[in-house]
Formats: structure tokens, C-alpha cells, sequence
């Protein structure tokens, strides 16, 4: 079985080309809307456009208000295109809308200054069908190896990078570093050395075709790992086909207690884990939403 595209849809065409004549970024678009009173992400836009998803909410639909506007087009040209809304409900399988870029950081001000000198504009033009996780915890507590695995898919044509977000254990730490393994270079790189963050483009090897998969490798590596570790966490923004996180620990650091959590739309759900003959606890998860997801432990 293959996928299959997005049909295109009167909306998506009609906003598309719209923003195309209008000579907005969706970068600045996003921006004006936030002044306006009524935010959209900018992955959400994307997702408008490409006809993944459309307005349906009301404060949905107050922003397309303002997308009119700013675009020049009469009030409802956009609105009159929309499909009835979809049903709603635990038995309606919908692609969620990602959440806003910067939303799961403590500080999106802080994490805003930070990308301001990377493109995370391909990034929701990536679709993430598996994504793995390998942490290994040494003798001292502190993580060791941090490699990840991903098998991204172009939902459109010419997208050539990945930016990786990834911070230290403890502020008192070296920034991390990011480094290629396989199918990816360096491209840019921004740190904020205030909130212990670093932002990478991951390069890939060629430009994607629409539809075109990509299978890249990375780790990130702390130049002198001080801090005991208690947990690894990933923050997913856009849905993920299949996440498999593994923590493995040295014989000599075993800890007292391990769990998988998962933390969407502010509920947090929490499952008790054991260690494999290996030392390892892993957690798999399939169709993620947008949210935090992880495993975290306690020192004996």
C-alpha cells in the first residue's frame, strides 16, 4: 500500500494563490495575524494551504477573517471555499494541527531569538513516519550517547533541511553539539547561551522531491557531561507515524524507578517501565499528537 496525496481543494488553491499574489511570506503573514489579535502557526498556515487541514474553530475562523484582509480579498472570498467541517469525536481519525513552533518551550521568546538565524520554514513540510531514539546512560549518571534515527517523507518539492532544537541537562554545562551521522551535513547554527539552547540545520544530502523519503542519523553530544540525568524527553510540534525511545544504563548506574509520560494538551498520562537483560527500557508509540513524550527515572 502507497500513500496517497492531498487532493487539492478550492480553499487551499484559492489561499494559496492568494498569498502568492499578495507577496507575503507565510513567516510574515503569521506575524501580522499576532498583531492582529488572532495567532496562527505558521505550521498551521502551511497546513491551510496545502489542504491538510482547514479553519474550522471559531478562533480559526476569526483568523481567516484577518487573512482576508491582509490579502487584499473581499470579506468571506476565502470562507464561502471552505468544506463542510469534518465530525468530531473519539472515533474520527483527523490529522491533528500542530501546535505553534515555539509553544512547547518554557521561554518562546527566548526560543524565537534562537531560530532567528536558522529556516525551520521546511520543517512542516516534513512528514515524520518513524523517529528513534537511543539514549545510553554511563557509569557517572550522566547521558553518554543521545542518537536519533528519523525517516522524514517531502510533502513538497525542493525541501533540503531539518532544523534539530536540543539543550544540556543543566545550565552550568557546555551548550550541546549537534552531529551528523548519516545522510546529513551542518548547515547553520544558533545558540542561546541564556537558555541553554542550540538550534541546527540538518543539511540533507539532496533536495527532496515531493514525496521523496529521507532516512538521516544524528547525535548530540556534551563535550563534558557534569549532570546526572533524569529523564529524556522529546517535543514534537507535528504528529509522528511511530516514536521508539530507548534508555539504556550502565550495571554499575541502575536507577530505582523508570516510566514513560506523554504530556498532550496539558494532560499528562504516566506508565511504570522495566529494564530489558540489557539494562534497557524502551517505550513505543504510534500516531503521536503534538506534545511532549519521554522517559524519566529515579536514582536509587
Amino acid at each position: 500500500m502507497t500513500d496517497e496525496p492531498v487532493p487539492a481543494r478550492p480553499f487551499a488553491e484559492a489561499l494559496r494563490s492568494a498569498i502568492h499574489a499578495g507577496g507575503l511570506t507565510l513567516d510574515r503573514l503569521a506575524e501580522r495575524l499576532r498583531e492582529r489579535g488572532t495567532p496562527v502557526s505558521l505550521a498551521t498556515l502551511s497546513y491551510w494551504q496545502s489542504g491538510r487541514s482547514q479553519p474550522e474553530r471559531p478562533q480559526s475562523l476569526a483568523a481567516l477573517a484577518n487573512v482576508e484582509r491582509l490579502l487584499g480579498l473581499p470579506a468571506g472570498e476565502l470562507g464561502k471555499l471552505l468544506e463542510s467541517p469534518k465530525p468530531r469525536g473519539r472515533t474520527v481519525h483527523r490529522l491533528p494541527e500542530p501546535i505553534d513552533s515555539a509553544a512547547p518551550w518554557s521561554d518562546p521568546e527566548g526560543f524565537d531569538r534562537m531560530v532567528v538565524g536558522v529556516d525551520i520554514s521546511q520543517d512542516n513540510q516534513l512528514t515524520r513516519l518513524s523517529v528513534h531514539d537511543l539514549i545510553v546512560v554511563g557509569p557517572d549518571r550522566a547521558k553518554h550517547v543521545q542518537r536519533t534515527r528519523q525517516v522524514l517523507r517531502a510533502e513538497q518539492d525542493g525541501v533540503d533541511r531539518l532544523v534539530i532544537v536540543a539543550w544540556g541537562e543543566s545550565p552550568d554545562e557546555p551548550l550541546p553539539e549537534l552531529v551528523p551521522v548519516r545522510n546529513c551535513s551542518i548547515g547553520r547554527i544558533s545558540r542561546d547561551e541564556r537558555t541553554g539552547q542550540v538550534a541546527t540545520e540538518l543539511l540533507f544530502g539532496h533536495t527532496l522531491a515531493k514525496r521523496e523519503t529521507v532516512l538521516i542519523e544524528h547525535e548530540i553530544r556534551c563535550p563534558e557531561p557534569l549532570s546526572q540525568a533524569y529523564d529524556h524527553e522529546r517535543v514534537s510540534r507535528l504528529p509522528v507515524r511511530d516514536y521508539l525511545i530507548e534508555v539504556r544504563f550502565d550495571p554499575a548506574a541502575l536507577p530505582a524507578h523508570v516510566v514513560r509520560f506523554s504530556d498532550v494538551d496539558g494532560k499528562e498520562r504516566v506508565k511504570a517501565l522495566t529494564l530489558d537483560s540489557t539494562h534497557t527500557a524502551h517505550a513505543l508509540a504510534m500516531d503521536l499528537e503534538p506534545g511532549r513524550y519521554g522517559i524519566r527515572w529515579s536514582w536509587r
